[in-house]
């Protein structure tokens, strides 16, 4: 790719001209919470579309890992392909697409049907978790960078987190359907606001020969350790199959795809960012397993009580996201993201004592806590992370931090589990917030530590130009 190519602006470029474009950070914001929605929204009607498609739940859960998987597996592969391709028209094509795969999957009359739209629908998601942070990065002069990434770095985990709550409701009052038709008002809103905002570009073009190898090896290698992953809970057989991911992805990271991947990586100095994203990513989601099971397993706290004590992360996720990107634009990137890591891994550490008979109140303000920290975190770090990536890999250095965050929040669950499980009885749960906790504190030095690249952009504010080039 050359820095000329339709996909490869500047990162600071203002599509249309030197106006900050607010409204397409909004864009960003809106899909981002639409496609981590999209995430766990589905888990709560698998029971109702197992009934309805008259299938069994294992079948059934293929409506949740149709869509993960190919998230997942795709994201390096569409990186590299979508920084030589243009952003609007990437952005029309996979937002509509992921609309009409909503209204394919509502529609279902059989599980096969249901399936392949939730295939589909993962690889347009895939494209749409690349191509948020880009456009926010985009879209705003150089010294508001912060703002504008804290944007879909916060409301995209808030879509996560919010998914069960969302599914839930529509399940009680519309049918499972609903769970998929919920998202086209959104692609809707966002197709119209991106066609008229974004200029004409150079159009898309179909993968080369080399771009679908790789997405074939990177796919393979991470759907096996996904499943891998994701089955083992029920039977620790199944991590296995984690040793079928190691010959493509070796293959991968040897051939001509990988190399440019681990290249940019290691010349801009962010190995240690992305090892931080995954490691906040697994500790948040292994601590939201355990809290929510704890409180309604052991604790035999109602469902509707167990929602609304969880739901004190997000809100303060939320509450804090903003302020993050401001603070971030100020101070700069790193410091903020340091300081949100850590009160989210003092958050975490505080919920380590968790027991029996604690009220939801004391349980509610310690994950607030760790959800302010997150809010300060996200936006500085993805602006940390795409601040430094060379202009024409803007795209490529996406769709690696989006990678790393998506198997941090897959490795969470399965590690709390498994720690449970060695554990055993009472502490099991402490076991499993300890690993938590662990996983947080682990991203503080990690985030602390500037790299040693030989390509280091400036770190004291979020304005500071990219010096890395294409290794």
């Amino acid at each position: 790719m050359t820095g000329h190519s339709p996909g490869s602006q500047q990162p600071g470029h203002i599509p249309g001209g030197g106006e900050d474009r607010w409204l397409l950070v909004a864009v960003a914001g809106l899909l981002s919470f639409v496609a981590m929605l999209d995430m766990n929204i589905v888990n709560v009607a698998l029971a109702d579309i197992a009934d309805g498609l008259h299938v069994s739940a294992a079948t059934a859960q293929w409506a949740v890992l149709g869509y993960q998987l190919p998230v997942a597996a795709l994201l390096l592969p569409v990186g590299r392909w979508l920084d030589g391709v243009g952003t609007r028209s990437a952005l029309l094509a996979a937002t509509a697409g992921f609309g009409l795969c909503s209204a394919l999957a509502a529609a279902a009359p059989w599980a096969s049907w249901l399936i392949a739209a939730r295939l589909a629908q993962g690889a347009l998601g895939a494209v749409l978790f690349v191509l948020m942070p880009v456009l926010a990065l985009r879209s705003v002069r150089p010294e508001l960078r912060g703002r504008a990434m804290s944007v879909p770095a916060t409301l995209g985990p808030l879509g996560a987190v919010t998914g069960p709550a969302v599914g839930g409701l529509l399940l009680d009052h519309l049918g499972w359907r609903a769970v998929f038709l919920v998202k086209i008002p959104f692609c809707l809103l966002a197709l119209v606001v991106a066609w008229r905002a974004l200029p004409g570009d150079g159009g898309l073009r179909l993968p080369d020969r080399r771009s679908a190898a790789d997405a074939l090896l990177v796919g393979a290698g991470v759907a096996a350790l996904l499943l891998a992953l994701t089955l083992a809970p029920g039977s620790p057989v199944w991590l296995v199959l984690a040793l079928a991911a190691v010959p493509p992805l070796w293959w991968w990271l040897r051939g001509p795809g990988g190399r440019p991947v681990l290249g940019v990586l290691r010349a801009t100095g962010l190995v240690r960012a992305h090892t931080a994203v995954l490691a906040l990513a697994a500790g948040f989601a292994a601590m939201h397993y355990v809290v929510a099971l704890h409180l309604q397993r052991d604790d035999g706290v109602s469902a509707t009580t167990t929602g609304l004590t969880v739901l004190a992360f997000p809100l303060g996720m939320g509450l804090a996201g903003p302020a993050g990107g401001r603070l971030a634009d100020r101070w700069g990137a790193r410091p903020v993201a340091v300081a949100g890591a850590a009160l989210t891994a003092a958050g975490l550490v505080l919920l380590v004592p968790l027991g029996d008979g604690w009220p939801p109140v004391d349980v509610a303000w310690r994950l607030a806590l760790a959800g302010l920290g997150m809010g300060l975190n996200g936006g500085p770090t993805q602006a940390l992370v795409m601040g430094a990536a060379p202009p024409d890999r803007t795209a490529t250095v996406g769709s690696s931090v989006q990678l790393a965050r998506s198997l941090g929040f897959t490795l969470g669950p399965a590690l709390a589990t498994a720690a449970w499980g060695l554990a055993g009885g009472d502490d099991g749960v402490t076991a499993g917030l300890v690993l938590a906790a662990g996983a947080a504190c682990i991203a503080v030095p990690l985030l602390a530590l500037r790299g040693r690249g030989p390509a280091l952009v400036r770190e004291t504010s979020t304005d500071a130009a990219p010096a890395a080039h294409h290794p």
